[in-house]
């Protein structure tokens, strides 16, 4: 299996240098197309590992189907450092996510079903992916021009809209393995072995995971109501695969696992091929995915383990108030939460103004 090796600008810098990511691209037999991309925000490394693991996956034993793979995908994200630190989660010029600038327009969809309604299934397919595909041309070439997150999230987003299977690898900021699963997919997801899930619905909301499944949610929607039983041909999924900053190769091999044992659900391998450390997996919906945050400003102490159930009451995090040094009385709060629940990640600091999200949490969970 020969991987071709190509570069994609997806924009300019002041200098005049192009802003470039790369592109590896493969293909043996009869297979999904997968599209799989990592480091859209510029702190969240690990993807690319998991993506080094993969790729030795598929030299050991070629899968079948048809890869395209972004590793590094943001080069001015990961090139933005403040100190010791990496701040690319926010365009720096506009201050928008960088994963909320991918782009779908519904509008069209009605109509296309209408004129679709007898079409073949398979020329359906190609002729909706045309359409997506078009709208992201004339998004390119618009007379107004595009912010620079625009540019760069339109160009992959070209890429990914040719895919069956769409995988963004990202972190959170101090986080558990966690997974943004559509409501349509949850079944399926199940293979990827990760331990905490977020089941939503496949609105778009600017994300890429979204920008792949929700026009085909849609237009399943559509055809139904016009009395058409037509399949969601694209599935995608959001993997938060640890902490942003932080490389572990270790991890990354699991992780290269179970995308694995996922795609083998999809003829890529044989069914077992690949054998991830089995974990306990729990679920809730997104309504249930909830914030804490700071009722005071201080120093945090994190108490809650991450990925652990926490019971109502029990502390998940102290604030320290050390403008109170020298003073009676105690120092610091603890807080609690009102139900029982799972931390999935927490605030990367141990400063924190009142406010501050100090953890996000699973709660009403279910096993996925």
């Amino acid at each position: 299996m020969q991987m071709v090796l190509s570069e994609l600008i997806v924009g300019q810098q002041p200098s005049g240098e192009p802003a470039k990511v790369p592109l590896i691209r493969f293909k043996n037999g009869d297979g999904p197309r997968v599209y799989i991309q990592a480091n859209i925000h510029g702190a969240e490394i690990q993807g690319n590992a998991v993506i080094e693991r993969f790729l030795q996956l598929c030299r050991d034993n070629a899968p079948k189907g048809n890869f395209v793979i972004v590793p590094m995908a943001n080069p001015i994200g990961i090139n933005q450092k403040s100190g010791e630190f990496t701040l690319g989660r926010f365009d720096p010029i506009s201050g928008d996510n960088w994963n909320r600038q991918y782009h779908f327009d519904a509008d069209a969809i009605r109509a296309f079903a209408q004129q679709n309604i007898y079409t073949p299934e398979n020329r359906v397919k190609a002729a909706f992916q045309q359409l997506l595909l078009q709208q992201l041309n004339h998004r390119l070439q618009s007379p107004w021009g595009l912010k620079t997150g625009q540019q760069m999230a339109t160009s992959l987003q070209r890429l990914a809209t040719e895919a069956d299977i769409v995988l963004d690898l990202h972190t959170g900021p101090i986080s558990d393995r966690h997974l943004y699963v559509p409501e349509f997919a949850r079944h399926q997801a199940k293979r990827f072995n990760i331990p905490l899930n977020i089941i939503m619905p496949a609105d778009f909301g600017g994300a890429l995971d979204e920008a792949a499944f929700s026009p085909w949610w849609q237009l399943s929607q559509t055809f139904k109501r016009l009395g058409r039983d037509f399949p969601i041909m694209v599935e995608a999924f959001t993997l938060e695969l640890g902490s942003q900053e932080l490389l572990n190769p270790s991890q990354a091999q699991q992780d290269a696992l179970g995308i694995a044992s996922y795609l083998e659900q999809h003829g890529c391998w044989d069914d077992g091929t690949h054998q991830p450390e089995v974990v306990t997996q729990h679920a809730c919906l997104l309504k249930d995915y909830r914030s804490l945050y700071s009722p005071s400003g201080g120093q945090v102490e994190y108490l809650g383990e991450l990925g652990q159930p926490l019971i109502q009451g029990e502390p998940i995090a102290r604030i320290w108030h050390y403008h109170k040094l020298g003073q009676t009385g105690p120092i610091h709060e603890d807080v609690t939460l009102p139900c029982d629940a799972i931390p999935v990640l927490h605030f990367a600091s141990a400063n924190a103004q009142q406010g501050t999200e100090l953890y996000k949490v699973l709660t009403n969970t279910f096993p996925l």
